[in-house]
């Protein structure tokens, strides 16, 4: 009995022990969480301050920026109006100087009036008319000597043709032909420049290659309006004397440029001879390396950059196809694969003719070129002399046209863009000389050296290699062959 009232005794001291211990946990538990609790709004009322702290911040540096800007835009304002009027005060001295300079002048003029009073009305008009209209007080003075001696008729025609390459008849003509595109009209502040003067200008350029400051003192005019002048003119040439001097032959024309190239050669059905010059330039800007001639520079010792020209002569040497423009760096069969003739020749334009070629262009269905291997036989090196002949014609043809233009001999002040219509008005007015039988002086002849170079693919067309066969063949059978080969 005893034990189990201890027993008892003890349980009940434990169970008083566990049931303490888990109220001591549970105030514990509940303070934690009233910790977190305040910690919690603690942090949301800091946040709250933090935020309207920042917005307060964003209000003030708004109304800062407002200030500032209001504060720039006043002071922008009164530059502005410091500036007119500044400008207003040296508008208003400007007028007044002038304003005194024409009384001056008009009590001169009305004291010279007084003193010649006396002389009759007859008189002063007289002086009047003779005194012309007055020089306006902007205009520059410049000596217009020169070219009013070659305007005169008493002018001789050898010292006229050997600055113009072309004598007076070939030059009126020329003027007469591009008077309606050239012309303009006079205004109330100067006189235009008549035609004949503009027609001189560009072609005086071109002849001679002077820079605009020389053309401006032959001519009295100003170096930009010189500059102008040949654009104006040279674009004037293209648009309108190019269509009539610078075509395709017709059907009857042709008939006879086959008659002449065969007597020089032998050759039958041959329309054109063919040559591709290059026109030295300044580096350009943009695709410096594209217009590097490679060949001039280690030819010349001499860094060299130019544009390519293209042409096809008949017999007199007068063009009948012309392509400019394309760099310096390509080669002569590149160019021709970019030309208009290389496009008609695919669509079957040229069916049935040649156009003869050097060494530089491929053998086509239309294009016939000399035999390039090593080791020639007696017929093919016959048909090389007389390819060689026709060659000839293009190559003179060139020769003449940078002779008697040139500026085509050294690097020019025209820009890259405009350079094929100054080109191609040389090439028109090359051939209107030539139609003209203008001779070139032979102190102005000039020795063309263009560097040919074999194509990659020098043989295009089967057809093209059995009617070259054919016709070396014939020429060695029909006594049309020379007779170098042995000498």
């Amino acid at each position: 009995m005893i034990e189990n009232k201890q027993q008892r005794k003890r349980k009940r001291g434990s169970s008083v022990g566990i049931h303490d211990e888990k109220q001591v946990k549970t105030k514990g538990l509940n303070e934690i969480i009233t910790s977190l609790a305040l910690l919690e709004d603690q942090e949301k009322n800091d946040l709250d301050e933090l935020n309207k702290a920042h917005q307060d911040e964003k209000v003030q540096f708004e109304e800062n920026h407002n200030k500032k800007t209001r504060a720039m835009v006043d002071y922008y304002s009164k530059v502005q109006d410091y500036h007119k009027d500044a400008e207003i005060a040296q508008v208003t001295k400007k007028r007044k100087v002038k304003l005194n300079a024409f009384s001056a002048s008009a009590i001169a003029i009305g004291a010279a009036s007084v003193e010649l009073d006396s002389v009759s009305n007859d008189k002063i008009n007289e002086k009047a008319t003779s005194a012309g209209p007055q020089r306006r007080l902007w205009v520059k003075n410049r000596s217009k000597d020169w070219w009013d001696q070659c305007s005169s008729p008493d002018f001789p025609e050898e010292e006229f043709k050997k600055a113009f390459r072309m004598g007076k008849n070939t030059f009126e003509l020329i003027c007469n032909e591009l008077s309606s595109a050239v012309s303009k009209e006079n205004t109330m502040l100067r006189d235009a420049v008549p035609v004949r003067q503009r027609v001189a200008v560009c072609i005086w350029r071109l002849a001679t290659g002077e820079p605009l400051r020389l053309v401006s003192k032959k001519f009295g005019l100003g170096i930009s309006t010189c500059h102008k002048l040949v654009l104006e003119v040279c674009s004037a040439i293209r648009n309108v004397l190019m269509p009539k001097y610078l075509r395709w032959p017709d059907e009857e024309t042709l008939s006879s440029i086959k008659d002449d190239f065969e007597s020089i050669s032998g050759i039958p059905n041959v329309v054109g001879s063919m040559y591709t010059t290059h026109i030295p330039i300044i580096a350009p800007k943009i695709s410096v390396a594209a217009y590097f001639n490679r060949r001039h520079t280690e030819r010349n010792q001499k860094t060299s950059y130019s544009i390519t020209v293209q042409g096809v002569v008949d017999p007199r040497g007068v063009f009948t196809d012309v392509c400019i423009g394309y760099p310096g760096s390509m080669p002569d069969d590149q160019v021709l694969e970019k030309s208009t003739l290389f496009q008609r020749a695919n669509s079957g334009f040229y069916e049935g003719v040649w156009i003869v070629g050097g060494i530089g262009y491929p053998l086509m269905d239309c294009v016939l070129v000399p035999y390039t291997h090593q080791h020639l036989t007696w017929t093919q090196h016959a048909f090389n002399e007389k390819i060689g002949e026709i060659q000839r014609v293009a190559k003179e043809s060139f020769a003449r046209l940078k002779g008697r233009w040139g500026c085509l001999q050294k690097r020019t002040e025209v820009k890259l863009q405009d350079l094929p219509v100054v080109l191609g008005a040389c090439c028109v007015l090359h051939n209107i000389c030539e139609l003209n039988n203008e001779d070139l002086d032979p102190e102005l002849k000039f020795e063309l050296i263009d560097d040919e170079m074999v194509p990659e693919v020098g043989l295009r067309s089967a057809d093209a290699m059995k009617a070259r066969d054919t016709i070396a063949h014939n020429l060695l059978h029909h006594n049309h062959a020379g007779t170098s080969f042995f000498t």
